[in-house]
């Protein structure tokens, strides 16, 4: 029997998972917008002199999928043989420390000293994509360089994405700084923003080419807000009860967004998103079909179709704005990626090496089984000339081929110096310096 859906509440939720602080924080999209878009920094990008840090900025090739299509190999960062103090993890990861501080030991996967035999392997392997890949080596300093000069990245998107952030914040040590400080106050909470700033005793200062009105101590180069689902609630729920009418296509769900004048000033040059995790049919209760049972994810398949409307409403607001943006005179590049969600594993910490295959799932915990189709509706959505400044990153596989990868805690969470975060950096990063420049929009 199909599930009834009524023009009710679509959440149908305990208090706490309304919490704006946590799921569906207010004026988001707004936020993601003007953040991202409405940036005061206009300038002409200046080729330089680079250091031998810096490789030439030639384009070079490699699409997502060629990428997502090679292997884990073997490749340790130290002849330790052992974990034996949660400090040493530097020494197997290969990192030189994280400017970020929020669950500090739990990003970095020693805070169960009962899982310390994982160490060193979990950080032993490293992505190596497809031959057709032609793609720079992974360097942090590099990276800050092109953030600086062409522009940081506004990062959205659930705890997933945090732990993309903290990776990020390891990753740019030492040439970057991150607030707020949670070591001083641990009562900030998890869904403020979190930045990372050009670090003012950074050795690569000398090096940079800074557009106007950068200021090392107030322009971020990344900010990372916990962002959910990508439409705030108010959104949502108009969605919700439009869908429902037969004029649902002459309705404007994006005129609830009341508060889309607000303006955040910064140097940002390319968003990063990434959902899926929390559009289940416990969260979207209205949704939830018990007759349905385990097999058909207890009515799923509304929640999949609701997320399809709401993905293309999300995509026409942004594509939207950035056309507006360009009609107003902006210059500077401006481009979102969307990357595609990455599941947990079953019984992750008996898990001590890659798979060379994607291993089919035992049980239906949570939506893991689901996101694959989750994935596959976003990305059907954005290989259409629609959006031409929105792109998928079909960039899941690697990580799905880590189930030893995870933090201690769950088999979702992915821990930083795995390789799995560390991937997705060196991906987009590529994608936005060689891949999108030379496409004609």
């Amino acid at each position: 029997m199909a599930a009834k859906v009524t023009a009710s509440a679509l959440w149908a939720l305990r208090p706490r998972y309304l919490s704006t602080k946590l799921i569906v924080l207010g004026a988001l999209v707004t936020f993601a917008i003007t953040a991202y878009t409405f940036s005061s920094s206009e300038f002409t990008f200046r080729l330089s002199d680079w250091s031998s840090v810096f490789a030439g900025r030639q384009r070079s090739a490699c699409s997502p999928e060629a990428w997502s299509s090679g292997y884990w190999t073997h490749s340790p960062n130290t002849d330790l043989s052992a974990l034996t103090s949660p400090d040493q993890v530097f020494a197997f990861n290969g990192l030189e420390g994280c400017a970020a501080d929020r669950e500090y030991y739990w990003h970095l996967g020693v805070d169960h000293e009962e899982l310390f035999d994982r160490f060193p392997a979990v950080a032993s392997y490293k992505w190596q994509p497809s031959s057709q890949c032609d793609v720079r080596p992974l360097n942090g300093a590099a990276i800050v360089k092109d953030m600086v000069e062409q522009g940081g990245w506004l990062v959205l998107g659930d705890s997933i994405t945090e732990n993309h952030f903290f990776s990020l914040a390891c990753l740019l040590y030492p040439h970057v700084r991150a607030t707020p400080n949670y070591t001083e106050n641990p009562y900030f909470d998890r869904a403020w923003p979190q930045k990372l700033y050009l670090s003012p005793t950074s050795p690569l200062i000398p090096e940079l080419d800074f557009p106007p009105n950068f200021s090392i101590q107030d322009t971020p180069l990344v900010l990372f807000r916990r962002v959910d689902l990508l439409l705030n609630q108010e959104d949502l729920e108009t969605l919700y009860h439009n869908t429902l009418r037969t004029e649902a296509e002459e309705e404007d769900p994006t005129t609830t967004n009341t508060t889309r004048k607000l303006l955040f000033k910064g140097n940002f040059g390319t968003l990063v998103v990434s959902t899926g995790g929390h559009w289940t049919t416990t969260l979207m209760s209205a949704f939830r079909d018990e007759e349905a049972g385990d097999e058909a994810g207890y009515g799923i398949d509304g929640v999949k179709a609701f997320f399809k409307v709401a993905m293309r409403t999300w995509a026409g607001q942004v594509q939207d704005a950035i056309d507006d943006y360009r009609r107003n005179g902006g210059i500077r590049p401006k481009q979102v990626v969307v990357r595609a969600y990455l599941p947990g594993h079953e019984d992750c910490h008996n898990r001590y090496e890659p798979w060379a295959a994607i291993q089919p799932y035992q049980f239906r915990w949570y939506n893991w089984p689901w996101i694959q189709d989750y994935n596959a509706i976003f990305e059907d959505l954005l290989s259409t000339r629609e959006f031409p400044d929105i792109f998928y990153l079909p960039i899941d596989r690697p990580g799905r081929l880590r189930p030893d990868a995870h933090a201690g805690g769950d088999c979702l969470h992915i821990l930083t110096g795995a390789g799995v975060l560390e991937g997705w950096s060196h991906y987009i990063w590529h994608f936005v310096t060689r891949e999108i420049p030379g496409r004609i929009r």
